[in-house]
This record gives structure tokens, C-alpha cells and sequence, in this order.
């Protein structure tokens, strides 16, 4: 007789395939405890007339299988996610090179006018604009160079070089002089 081959019947417990009522009982199960213990790991095998062990390898297995399905869950979610951020960045990009564009234009027409109309003062307004900007505002928003020289402790500035101040004021009337012969936008 050899000890190495004999068989103990009582260690020997057949592992059988679940069957369709026993699966369905053990995902209930899982809905309601994601994690097995001891003493509910007996329950069911008890309840299923399966090993323990058995159970407890289904309960192993469907949580891995859980666990992946959350995760291409929560991937497909940071994806959609992504391609929506891309998209507005897109967009945004697009915006700001258009509104570059529109400002590297308004740029070429204030400072083309001053370099056009070199007699002007300083005052900058658009020769196509039937509305006199000084008459806009009782005096004018706009400062002429020989004024602006004035308010700035007499400073001398040259005919190029027009403030903040200035195209803060100018913002409004050329404004009311694009959207339509010198009409206000303002009401």
C-alpha cells in the first residue's frame, strides 16, 4: 500500500459546474455584498449544497469581473470626457486666433490712419464714418495728442504712440462707427 497514492474520500468534495438557479442566487448575493465573509460564505454553500471554497472562488472571480467592467466604465466616461476638453480647446484656439486676427486688423486701422493723416493731431477716426467723434461725447472721448501732452506733465510723445487711456476711449466710438454710420450702440 502506498501512502503517496491513497485517496482520503472525506478531503475529496467534487467541484460541480453551478447551475443557472445557483448563479442567480450568488449574484443577488453580490448585489448586496460586494465583499464574502466567513459566515455568509457558509451560508451560501450551504444553501447552494456546494464546498465553500467554491463559493468563495465564485465570489473572487465576479468581483475581478466587476471590478473591470468599473473600470471600462469610469474609462469610457474619462474619454468622452476628453474628447469634449479637446473639442473646446479647439474651439477656444480657433477663437482666439480669429479674435487675433480682428485685433491685428483694428491695430492696422488705428495706426494706418495715424501714419495716413499725419496733420490730424493725433486724433484718430475712420475717414468712412459720417459722425465726427468730438461731437459723440460734448467734448471729445477722444484725446488729441496736444491735450494728451498737456494732461501727462507736458511728456512729448510721438504721433505713433497713443495710450491705454486713448484706445480705452477710442474702444466705444469706433464701435458705434462700425456698426452703422455713426449711430450709438449704446442706445
Amino acid at each position: 500500500m502506498d501512502i503517496f497514492h491513497e485517496k482520503n474520500p472525506q478531503k475529496q468534495i467534487s467541484k460541480k459546474r453551478l447551475n443557472q438557479e445557483q448563479v442567480s442566487l450568488l449574484e443577488r448575493s453580490f448585489t448586496t455584498h460586494k465583499k464574502l465573509e466567513p459566515e455568509h460564505k457558509q451560508k451560501l454553500a450551504n444553501q447552494l449544497g456546494v464546498p465553500p471554497r467554491q463559493v468563495a472562488i465564485w465570489y473572487q472571480n465576479k468581483r475581478a469581473r466587476w471590478r473591470t467592467q468599473s473600470l471600462e466604465v469610469e474609462y469610457s466616461t474619462v474619454q468622452v470626457k476628453l474628447e469634449n476638453a479637446l473639442a473646446d480647446k479647439k474651439r477656444l484656439e480657433r477663437d482666439v486666433k480669429q479674435l487675433r486676427e480682428e485685433l491685428r486688423k483694428t491695430h492696422e486701422m488705428l495706426f494706418g490712419n495715424l501714419k495716413k493723416n499725419p496733420n490730424n493731431n493725433g486724433a484718430v477716426f475712420d475717414s468712412n464714418c459720417s459722425s465726427d467723434f468730438s461731437d459723440q461725447r460734448g467734448s471729445s472721448g477722444l484725446m488729441h495728442h496736444d491735450d494728451d501732452h498737456h494732461h501727462n506733465n507736458n511728456h512729448h510723445h510721438h504721433q505713433e504712440d497713443i495710450g491705454d487711456e486713448v484706445l480705452q476711449q477710442f474702444d466705444h466710438e469706433l464701435y458705434a462707427c462700425l456698426i452703422g454710420a455713426g449711430g450709438s450702440a449704446w442706445g
